[in-house]
């Protein structure tokens, strides 16, 4: 479930960030894990005080919940590190997983290993030096060689 956050507008945060648990909570009516993704632009004006936002409606939502009914978070690496450890360690949450929003690899992992409990959803920087004109052996290096970086953000923090 994902919703694009734009522009700062507290109502809209709000209001996005209310359907997302309503929809979890259908999900979670059927057994499953939903994962709520309320993604931040990159190049938001005000960036770092929307994410104070969502993070202050997403921890409300997250108080909302039973204590058997969990999700994951699927989040744009946060301006300020460590924003969202707090929400990483709620009881509620299996996990937070990081978006690369747009970010180069390089800098995507740079501002992952900047934040603690956090770990990488880079598709799009999985692929970024994919070509459909590479060998197998370009291929599978670029590849691998895209895996190890993103893992080593994952686990290995500044």
């Amino acid at each position: 479930m994902r919703s694009n956050i734009l522009e700062l507008n507290e109502q809209g945060i709000k209001d996005v960030v209310e359907q997302q648990f309503e929809v979890a909570k259908q999900i979670i009516a059927k057994g499953l894990v939903p994962i709520i993704e309320p993604e931040v632009n990159i190049n938001a004006k005000d960036k770092a005080e929307i994410e104070k936002v969502l993070k202050a409606e997403l921890k409300k939502g997250l108080d909302s919940l039973n204590a058997d009914q969990l999700v994951m978070l699927k989040l744009t690496i946060p301006t300020e590190p460590n924003l969202y450890k707090e929400l990483a360690e709620h009881p509620n949450v299996v996990r937070v997983v990081v978006l690369s929003g747009g970010y180069s690899r390089e800098k995507a992992n740079e501002l992952l290993k900047d934040n603690a409990e956090l770990i990488a959803s880079f598709s799009r920087a999985l692929a970024s030096d994919l070509r459909a004109d590479q060998s197998k052996e370009e291929f599978d290096k670029a590849l691998g060689d895209a895996v190890e970086s993103i893992y080593d953000a994952s686990v290995n923090k500044n």
